[in-house]
């Protein structure tokens, strides 16, 4: 019976193994990964995401609902990875690795850094797996409609002068967060 009970457990946890591999391997598919990065000198700034496309779909205010909790992308919860103390308005950030949630609107979201990684985006219920005790910055920043439609979510970090943006791009909207050195 013990040896029963062994294989059992053994074949449980492969077949669970296999599973899980196969789910995020499959997933990346249709929203890959996708890593952005600015250097300069002793500043190193990541992001790593998942990367969905339309496809035809409304996205914000549909596929992402308005006033609700989103991963930033797709599976996993976005990375944001900094060497150095960033400030966002008035607001520092911390050097080290964060999640990144947004609360899209029509017309201000809201950014979310949080301090713990490697969840995946979702919980079984299929809301935002974040825990906001473990927010480390939040701030609001414009949206912009354009008219110009980004077929594939994409995030980028440009340098402009002594200021920096974190720039959000899918469908018709656009965000862009300022940040600095501190």
């Amino acid at each position: 019976m013990k040896k029963f009970l062994l294989v059992l457990g053994i074949v449980l946890v492969l077949i669970l193994g296999g599973l899980t591999y196969y789910m995020k391997v499959h997933t990346k598919k249709a929203s890959p990964l996708e890593r952005t990065t600015l250097e300069e000198g002793d500043l190193k700034i990541a992001v790593l995401y998942c990367r969905p496309y339309k496809k035809g779909r409304v996205i914000f205010g549909g596929l992402e609902p308005y006033g609700e909790v989103w991963r930033t992308g797709a599976n996993e919860a976005t990375i944001f990875e900094t060497t150095k103390d960033l400030i966002f308005g008035e607001q520092i950030l911390k050097s080290g690795k964060y999640s990144l949630w947004t609360i899209p609107g029509e017309q201000t979201w809201t950014i979310i850094f949080n301090s713990e990684t490697g969840q995946w985006g979702v919980d079984f219920n299929g809301l935002a797996n974040r825990d906001p005790a473990k927010d480390a910055l939040t701030f609001d920043v414009p949206s912009v409609l354009q008219n110009k439609e980004f077929e594939q979510f994409t995030i980028s970090i440009e340098k402009l002068g002594e200021e920096m943006e974190l720039i959000l791009m899918w469908d018709k909207t656009l965000v862009s967060a300022p940040f600095t050195i501190k």
